[in-house]
């Protein structure tokens, strides 16, 4: 199993995920509603399953990757402002519908433009996280090059250090994640502990650090509450949850889904970083095929590009 293919299978979960996360908003059934449904194991019925900002914004880092074996920054945002006028109705938050459109036109603004957002303080969102896990998946075998190469990817839009940080976290799970499928990898605790000691100081690597002494059997609304569940908009509030899910359900991709499902708040983002970690080692074997067949589809391009 090639780093390509196992990004490309990281991808493919991590957009089942997005999908399936986003099936659970307000949009289509009220909270409670949903807890229920989701405590019952219910899939939803309606399809297809549509994927949002988060899988839009991941295929551009896999392209990249897959042209240069690197991140290259003026060319992941061109990339981004590309796929974003292509369809801006993809569910972007505020501060990419500011940067984004202006990127189309001088893809090297980022260095300013992304330190600008949010009165000078640059983004501590969780985009930079939601999108990076395929980018974990194709660095596996260096972490040090996997943190690097997330960090690059997140200077590109969110400047903060804490959502650098989300990605840095997100990638080095998806990196050892990956790393299980042809030896041996540290899954749960070992596995949180390990990210968080390779993530920079701060609140996110703080939360991973929580996560990591959160036994697996706590009830997932419960491990929500006490690590976040996204509704911050925060890396520090989404990504240690969904790493924590990720962490507890390695071999099973819907187990890890419905778990991170349950904590509800921003959860396509949530769903969508648990997918992409998992499925960087399970790819999409044991996903029942009334979830496949709900799902939106790639672009034909991700299934014909060649390592």
């Amino acid at each position: 199993m090639t780093s390509f293919s196992t990004a490309r299978d990281s991808l493919e979960g991590l957009a089942l995920g997005d999908g399936f996360g986003e099936r659970w908003f307000p949009l289509f059934r009220s909270p409670k509603e949903a807890f229920e449904q989701i405590r019952a194991r219910r899939t939803p019925e309606e399809g297809p399953w549509h994927w949002t900002d988060d899988t839009a914004m991941a295929l551009s880092v896999f392209g990249i990757l897959t042209a240069f074996d690197a991140v290259h920054q003026e060319r992941l945002a061109q990339a981004f402002a590309a796929n974003y006028q292509a369809d801006p109705g993809r569910g972007y938050g505020h501060g990419m519908h500011l940067l984004l459109p202006g990127l189309a036109e001088d893809p090297g603004s980022w260095r300013t433009a992304a330190r600008e957002l949010f009165d000078g303080q640059g983004s501590l969102g969780n985009g930079a996280a939601m999108r990076v896990a395929p980018l974990g998946a194709w660095f596996s075998a260096d972490l040090d090059e996997a943190a690097e190469q997330a960090a690059l990817s997140a200077e590109v839009t969110h400047a903060h250090p804490e959502g650098v940080a989300g990605a840095v976290a997100v990638a080095l799970a998806a990196g050892l994640a990956a790393r299980g499928r042809s030896g041996p990898a540290p899954v749960g605790a070992g596995l949180l502990t390990e990210v968080a000691d390779r993530t920079p100081r701060g609140a996110v690597r703080d939360g991973v650090s929580r996560a990591a002494d959160l036994p697996a059997d706590t009830e997932p609304w419960r491990a929500a509450d006490l690590l976040g569940n996204g509704q911050r908009i925060r890396a520090s509030d989404t990504v240690p949850f969904a790493l924590w899910s990720a962490a507890h359900h390695l071999g099973s991709l819907t187990d890890a889904l419905w778990t991170t499902a349950e904590g509800l708040g921003d959860v396509d983002t949530t769903c969508a970083i648990t997918g992409g970690v998992v499925a960087a080692r399970t790819g999409l074997a044991g996903v029942p095929p009334e979830w496949l067949a709900c799902r939106e589809a790639l672009p034909a391009w991700v299934a014909e590009a060649e390592a």
